[in-house]
């Protein structure tokens, strides 16, 4: 994208054309900056105040470098082009804010000649919302296949476990009160534990039956379980929008999905000397889930303060019998998945030693 010279929003005031620039540039999704020749912020529209989290009359006149904390790789690259005046592009680009936040875009940056010292144009095109679309519909397409695979291998093994135990049942009944029934009773046991775990894998078999919902009252079910199981000392922490209206769904699989991910949350603080479980309601607008653009969703953050997923395991993490425990089935995570999947929903995490978020996002409406 090729710009003419950007006034200075400092003096753009009273000139009806640099009004009307401005006005365009504000209204581009594409996040904008002009600097000068030492990499100070001459011009920056709305998108790039909302991006890079940086307000327009805080920030005109200073350098890049103290807005943007850990600039040094992209100043090379700009100060390369106001010196050789040729335009240069960087792919998915990550970016530090101040606030701590990463993102990834691409920039572009483009240099303006002007009668005393060349400009900087710079345009950052966020990458994150399309890599998140494009990692959500490759694991939810990965894990269908998987489960597929899973569900019919399930049912192979099924069959012959039924078969083991009905004997096992005949020969039982054969001994009497023979010394041998010890073994048939293991026989008949074991059968029953495998068939039980095969059923797990197979994941939620019921159909969602979605009515209005209201999402608080589930987690505070949720939280008086997770601090019946919990040591006294948990803090469990709420922040609720009150104003999130209910939403269409199966209130009893949604309370097992939930309740899955807060148990792994409190499995993970168990050795923390201070363990904190948070729960945070908020509502997202125009959020894209599986390529199709819902205009209002409900957003939950399960938090947490324990020792964080394993970097081997974020990957596979919502496939089945991946578990970081030794005792863990690996079989919650995947059924809370599953459940959030049949209500058109997703779920992410970001996870590091001492903060991990599981984030569910539910559409709100049709």
């Amino acid at each position: 994208m090729n710009f003419r010279p950007v006034k200075d929003q400092q003096s753009s005031t009273g000139d009806d054309s640099a009004a009307m620039s401005d006005n365009i540039l504000n209204n581009l999704s594409t996040a904008i900056l002009s600097l000068d020749h030492e990499l100070r912020l001459k011009y920056i529209n709305q998108a790039a105040e909302g991006l890079l989290e940086i307000s327009a009359k805080q920030s005109i006149g200073q350098k890049l470098s103290d807005l943007i904390p850990q600039t040094k790789p992209l100043q090379t690259v700009l100060y390369d082009a106001l010196q050789s005046g040729q335009p240069y592009t960087q792919r998915k680009t990550q970016i530090l804010l101040a606030s701590g936040t990463t993102i990834t875009a691409d920039i572009s940056i483009s240099p303006i000649a002007e009668e005393e010292w060349p400009r900087l144009i710079v345009e950052f095109s966020p990458q994150d919302r399309y890599l998140r679309i494009d990692r959500d519909s490759a694991l939810q397409e990965y894990q269908q296949a998987t489960r597929l695979m899973i569900r019919g291998l399930a049912h192979e093994i099924k069959n012959p476990l039924g078969g083991i135990r009905g004997a096992a049942q005949l020969l039982q009944q054969e001994l009497g009160t023979s010394e041998f029934t010890e073994y048939t009773h293991i026989i008949i046991e074991e059968t029953d534990r495998l068939t039980l775990l095969l059923d797990r894998l197979l994941g939620p078999r019921s159909i969602p039956n979605p009515i209005p919902t209201n999402i608080h009252e589930i987690l505070e079910r949720i939280r008086t379980l997770i601090e019946l199981e919990a040591d006294s000392n948990l803090s469990f922490q709420r922040d609720y929008d009150p104003s999130i209206p209910e939403i269409k769904a199966d209130p009893e699989m949604i309370m097992q999905a939930i309740l899955n991910i807060t148990r792994n949350a409190l499995q993970s603080v168990a050795k923390v000397a201070n363990p904190t479980i948070q729960f945070v309601t908020r509502t997202e607008r125009q959020f894209t889930i599986a390529s199709v653009r819902h205009r209002n969703a409900l957003r939950i953050d399960i938090v947490d303060n324990g020792q964080g997923i394993d970097e081997s395991l974020k990957d596979h993490l919502f496939l089945p019998m991946i578990s970081g425990r030794p005792e863990g089935t690996g079989l919650g995570l995947s059924m809370a998945h599953s459940i959030i999947y049949q209500h058109r929903g997703t779920i992410t995490f970001d996870s590091e030693p001492g903060c991990t978020r599981f984030t569910v996002i539910i559409p709100l409406g049709n």
